[in-house]
């Protein structure tokens, strides 16, 4: 439930670090057993060599939708809770939904991080528009609040975890991958 909890938080207060659309590894002891979770994404079907061929000249890109395979992190959270969680769902994913409505004081390390991505993602589609409020990185000790996460928290901790991956929350993902050039598809992210 820590876990779950805590990760959830750092994928919110550290955009640019971690996040949704990032992968999840654990190594849990039980007591008596341990246990190992590898929710790294695969690739989308659409990706072969012939693809990058097509598109990027046989090379790899750098930012893009083209560089993101299926994000793990939310698959790997609800797994772990349901192997392990003892609380309800929803209420280890409280204290992220309530950063994003209420907001949280950005800290220097995250502001840094922050600030040193602004130049290399600024041109992405959304980044803008969700991380950098007044045209900048938040500064150090400035509240940022992130309703449009709240949104998409609640709907993944309504339903587990799924919704990421088959409810409003993909249909958005696989929306704007389409419109900006990306292969990722809804069957994709349902399997």
């Amino acid at each position: 439930d820590a876990v779950v909890a805590a990760a959830s938080v750092i994928a919110l207060t550290e955009p640019v670090s971690n996040g949704l659309g990032s992968d999840a590894f654990a190594i849990v002891w039980d007591g008596t057993t341990l246990h190992g979770l590898n929710a790294s994404g695969v690739s989308p079907a659409a990706w072969d060599v012939e693809y990058f061929r097509k598109r990027h000249g046989g090379t790899f890109p750098m930012r893009g939708w083209d560089t993101v395979t299926v994000p793990g992190a939310v698959a790997g959270w609800a797994a772990l809770h349901a192997k392990f969680g003892t609380l309800p769902f929803e209420q280890c994913l409280a204290p992220a939904i309530e950063y994003a409505e209420r907001g949280y004081v950005v800290a220097t390390i995250v502001h840094r991080k922050w600030a040193a991505h602004v130049d290399i993602l600024k041109d992405q589609p959304g980044f803008a528009e969700h991380c950098l409020p007044r045209g900048r990185a938040p500064a150090i000790g400035e509240r940022f609040v992130h309703p449009s996460a709240a949104g998409t928290l609640r709907r993944i901790a309504a339903t587990k975890g799924r919704d990421f991956y088959e409810g409003e929350t993909a249909a958005k993902l696989v929306a704007h991958a389409q419109a900006h050039g990306g292969a990722m598809a809804a069957g994709d992210l349902a399997d």
